[in-house]
């Protein structure tokens, strides 16, 4: 186990400016989503808050989901989204769409959290802070890690393809690559269940106490 957070840790370390860049590309999908909130229309967010709301009261009525669809929901989502990077990593194609991916995640993240404060002001912030923030502190991570590694494995593709002779062993990449992938989905639970056993209750204990 230590030998495979060495690899992840120097894999990080070796591409730091890849890794920033990815960094960079999140944090502007979050810019994006906040400005696609405040570019929406007073009838627009009036539909979706009533979906919001409806939400809302199923919490406090206790009629959500039990803890093991949430758990089982939750790491299925993010085993689908690594899997699909990992395959993606695979083709030298697949590089505009990892960004795009990764890109997306942040428009998502950033529309959700500046949605609700958009419409709860300070309440939403807490809300906000309750779904959003304990399993993220893994899950962004994470997602930035593969998102990274696969973009560099295609990159990595995409140069013994140009250079045919090229010493580059490919195997010993791939491996490195895939081992990176398995430490990804092993931790990917432990923010499932964050969201599980943390973030649903708080979300549900403020929902009661704010709304």
């Amino acid at each position: 186990m230590k030998q495979r957070e060495f690899i992840l840790l120097s894999h990080v370390r070796q591409h730091a400016t890849s890794y920033l860049f990815m960094l960079v590309l999140f944090l502007i999908g979050i810019i994006f989503g906040a400005i696609v909130v405040n570019s929406m229309n007073f009838t627009q967010k009036e539909d979706l808050f009533y979906y919001l709301e409806r939400f809302f009261a199923q919490l406090q009525q206790g009629q959500a989901m039990s803890k093991q669809e949430i758990l089982q929901s939750s790491f299925l989502s993010h085993v689908k989204f690594l899997l699909f990077l990992y395959v993606l990593g695979l083709s030298i194609i697949g590089i505009p769409i990892i960004w795009m991916l990764l890109f997306s995640k942040g428009l998502m993240m950033g529309f959700s959290v500046g949605f609700l404060v958009n419409q709860l002001g300070w309440k939403g912030l807490m809300l906000a802070a309750a779904a959003v923030a304990p399993q993220n502190l893994i899950v962004i991570p994470l997602y930035l890690i593969a998102g990274t590694s696969a973009m560099l494995f295609s990159v990595t593709l995409l140069r013994k393809l140009i250079a045919k002779r090229s010493p580059l062993s490919l195997r010993r990449y791939f491996i490195q690559y895939s081992i990176i992938f398995l430490i990804l989905l092993g931790s990917s639970f432990a923010a499932s269940m964050l969201e599980t056993f943390l973030s649903n209750p708080l979300l549900s204990l403020l929902v009661k106490e704010l709304l």
